[in-house]
């Protein structure tokens, strides 16, 4: 009878002939949720960091302690720059998403400047694993 035998030094092997992202990376599925546009770009100062963004760069998504608004959602460049919110009207469900500790990201859809106003659609992923 065939028995399958699970080495410890055979997994490590493998581990270390690649790293962590290219092992989970083929089980990775970004799941499209919500289009939506970042809220708050009249008051970021560093106005370039709209200009340097291209179509489909991944944005980060990070709940905030805010008085303003207990459900506030802060959107990231991958430099850790912040851009502005997910707009206080779409972010319920994604809150909680996030306090059940499911991944989320954004990716750029487009970026506009109409006199001096930036306007950056993004959507929004559930990471599954």
């Amino acid at each position: 009878m065939n028995q399958l035998e699970i080495k410890k030094d055979d997994l490590l092997t493998v581990v270390e002939d690649k790293s962590l992202g290219e092992l989970i990376k083929p089980l990775v599925n970004e799941i499209h949720l919500f289009d939506t546009v970042i809220a708050g770009t009249s008051y970021i100062e560093d106005e370039t960091l709209y200009d340097r963004l291209e179509k489909d760069e991944k944005l980060i998504l990070q709940r905030e302690d805010n008085k303003f608004d207990s459900k506030a959602i802060l959107i990231l460049n991958q430099d850790k720059k912040k851009l502005g919110y997910v707009p206080e009207r779409d972010n319920m469900v994604f809150s909680r998403l996030m306090d059940a500790r499911k991944l989320l990201i954004a990716k750029v859809i487009s970026v506009r400047n109409k006199d001096g106003f930036y306007r950056v659609h993004i959507g929004i992923y559930l990471v599954d694993y």
